[in-house]
């Protein structure tokens, strides 16, 4: 694969073609905030935390950088007045889902976000879909998967294969930021245990 040379906050940097903007940060030493991704799980953009700014052929617009692939002079930059405004904003979102989680909340306390500004809609789920990707992608069980659309979307197990696979393998409970997974499968076992 070829090389191309991009620059990401003032910062010369090379990248293998195809490489996310994500991982040539990363690389790089520096420092981008996601939720939603994990190294055995192909990126899915979902919290769209690791959102930065792009500029190439004079025009600039925010992409989310663990889906966005690097090119040859692209300019990075991943923070700014308006990056961090957009963090922000997705944080207290993700906030009145969640407000005790732990990775939110140091997330909010570094942007100055207000776990308070939007109504609590406290479904504990923000959607990140470590769970169901990790319980498809590495496990192949598929026992976990989103029921519904839009803001009616959550994650519910599937009961007929989580009791039979779920109590032995449990290996996508610490990927929860939110903890909501294991109180969602204590609901399932309360419903087959009966």
């Amino acid at each position: 694969m070829s090389e191309v040379r991009l620059q990401i906050d003032g910062k010369e940097v090379r990248a293998e073609e195809g490489a996310t903007i994500l991982e040539t940060a990363r690389a790089a030493g520096i420092e981008i905030p996601t939720l939603c991704l994990h190294e055995a799980l192909e990126p899915f953009g979902g919290c769209r935390l690791c959102v930065v700014e792009v500029e190439a052929g004079g025009w600039s617009r925010l992409v989310v950088s663990c889906v966005y692939t690097v090119a040859e002079g692209l300019v990075v930059r991943t923070r700014n007045k308006k990056i961090d405004r957009t963090r922000k904003m997705l944080l207290e979102l993700l906030l009145a889902h969640a407000p005790d989680s732990p990775p939110l909340q140091e997330l909010a306390a570094e942007y100055g976000a207000d776990r308070d500004r939007f109504g609590q809609e406290t479904s504990f789920c923000v959607h990140c879909g470590l769970c169901v990707r990790y319980c498809a992608e590495v496990k192949g069980l598929h026992a976990v998967g989103f029921i519904d659309r839009g803001i009616r979307k959550e994650i519910s197990f599937l009961p007929e294969i989580a009791a039979k696979e779920c109590r032995d393998c449990m290996e996508c409970f610490p990927l929860c930021p939110t903890s909501y997974l294991q109180a969602a499968f204590v609901l399932v076992e309360a419903f087959t245990s009966r």
